[in-house]
């Protein structure tokens, strides 16, 4: 529960604000992979989700996941579900190829709503091809081809220099279409209908993301087995030019303190901890342009794994010493896995994490969040977003146990009024797909609007909140009158009190 007090003083029409921090214990998950009815679809395994969400309607996203219509198989094909009210609903008409192998899908978006699903779709040559939906998810249709390998990553360009539409792609130096660790990196200049022949990186790094700066920047990172680095950056300042060949211009080495990790006994044992993220600001203020970077590693000798974070201000030329997100223990045990990071446009950097902190032997795992205001240099305290879930069921089954695991990575895409975050948990005692949106504080203010007060606040879609009015702050809350309360279907809730001009002070408090 959580509230922000206001005060209204009628005298000279002035106002006061006071705000207090809110601290709900746990968000709002709605379940994805469901049927028609809504309901939980009983018997299959989903993992790995991927999210886009439209900028020019954020109420309308899209989810796409691994889906095994049965544990006791590890074939896997592409499941998708859609949204049209922010999250509240989720549609998920079935796999979008029934009886085609996929997996490793990412999914995003382009400037003007177009979604893209990107995934492997041969388990042999571990080739990809490329899928986009023009309606928000409800169908998709394949652009063709997308060359790739294992643990692909893609970006969209969405600023308005020459690159914006651009797709740019990567993938692990192993198991790729070409056989050949030199060919790892690859651009669509037409929405993804023919690709550049691939060409390699510095460093061959793999298990890693992409992301594009706010002028057209192109920036990759990757682990690598080099002996000299355990994360390694590629910039490209002219893969946006779509009349050349693209070339890496800087290439750095990134501390995060720590390796990335693969396996862990109990907690993801076939699968990754993490994978590496990269991140930048496309805000207007003074921290547009910085990198990010964050990784579940392995660097303490009390913690099982860390959420560990680095910054850049210079274009990832230079890099801040990593520091730890998970604001816990160091010396506890504990595990803080599937470390994920996104940026807002407002410039809000957000980061969430499965955390094992409160279960003792590290069986259950909780979704946690933090959120940082000022680049990345101080964090909010950690958050739980979710119940706790045992994130050893469910999983499917085969004689290599090849898929004991929860996939290898969750999603966010963050907004300005908050993160939204897609992640595996095993609620129903298997692994299933949820949405969540990490809630903010509430910040609220109050304007006068003809003879009443207006009091609005920033909010999230299906949220209640009420508005109760007091008269006297030595008295306490439960004497207060409740002024109105409202079910939020957007980003911002408000309500009118019309006795806020009765010629009496009132103090309101906002509450979830």
């Amino acid at each position: 529960m959580g509230c922000l007090l206001l005060a209204w003083a009628t005298l000279g029409g002035n106002f006061f604000a006071r705000a207090a921090q809110i601290s709900t214990p746990y968000g709002t998950s709605y379940q994805v992979n469901v049927n028609a009815a809504g309901q939980n679809i009983g018997g299959d395994a989903a993992n790995e989700p991927s999210m886009c969400i439209d900028p020019t309607n954020p109420n309308r996203m899209a989810i796409g996941w691994r889906q095994f219509d049965t544990t006791n198989s590890i074939f896997r094909q592409s499941g998708v579900a859609f949204t049209t009210n922010g999250g509240l609903n989720w549609t998920f008409p079935g796999v979008l190829e029934p009886g085609t192998f996929r997996s490793d899908p990412v999914l995003a978006s382009d400037a003007n709503g177009v979604f893209y699903y990107l995934g492997i779709s041969n388990a042999n040559a571990f080739a990809e091809d490329l899928l986009r939906s023009t309606n928000g998810g409800v169908t998709w249709q394949l652009a063709g081809p997308a060359l790739g390998g294992d643990k692909e990553w893609m970006a969209i360009d969405t600023t308005t220099g020459p690159g914006r539409g651009n797709i740019y792609q990567v993938w692990s130096q192993f198991y790729n279409v070409y056989n050949n660790t030199n060919q790892i990196f690859t651009r669509s200049t037409d929405a993804g209908n023919t690709w550049m022949t691939a060409i390699g990186l510095p460093y061959l790094p793999f298990f890693g993301t992409v992301n594009v700066g706010p002028d057209g920047d192109l920036y990759m990172i990757g682990t690598t087995n080099a002996y000299d680095a355990r994360f390694a950056l590629n910039r490209s300042t002219n893969a946006q030019n779509r009349f050349v060949t693209p070339t890496v211009d800087l290439t750095t080495v990134v501390d995060l303190g720590g390796d990335v990790i693969f396996g862990l006994p109990n907690i993801n044992p076939s699968g990754l901890l993490g994978q590496v993220w990269i991140a930048t600001d496309h805000s207007s203020g003074p921290t547009r342009g910085n990198v990010y970077a964050l990784c579940t590693v392995s660097n303490e000798p009390g913690n099982l794994a860390n959420v560990m974070f680095s910054r850049s201000t210079d274009r990832g030329q230079t890099w801040s010493m990593p520091l730890r997100i998970n604001d816990d223990s160091a010396t506890q045990n504990a595990c803080h896995w599937f470390g994920t990071l996104s940026v807002a446009p407002n410039g809000r950097v957000d980061a969430c994490w499965n955390d094992t902190r409160n279960s003792p032997d590290n069986s259950l795992s909780q979704l946690y969040y933090a959120w940082s205001d000022d680049g990345g240099l101080t964090w909010a305290a950690n958050r739980p977003l979710s119940p706790q879930f045992n994130q050893s069921l469910g999983y499917p089954q085969d004689p290599q146990q090849t898929q004991h695991k929860m996939g290898d990575y969750i999603a966010m895409v963050s907004l300005n009024e908050g993160a939204c975050i897609a992640y595996t948990a095993t609620f129903n005692g298997e692994e299933d797909i949820y949405f969540v949106r990490a809630e903010l504080p509430i910040v609220a203010s109050i304007t006068p609007v003809g003879n009443a007060a207006h009091i609005s606040w920033n909010a999230v879609p299906g949220g209640s909140y009420c508005v109760q009015a007091l008269w006297d702050l030595n008295l306490p809350w439960s004497a207060a009158t409740n002024v109105a309360c409202v079910v939020s279907s957007g980003s911002t809730a408000s309500v009118n009190d019309p006795l806020a001009t009765s010629g009496a002070a009132r103090f309101y408090r906002v509450t979830r």
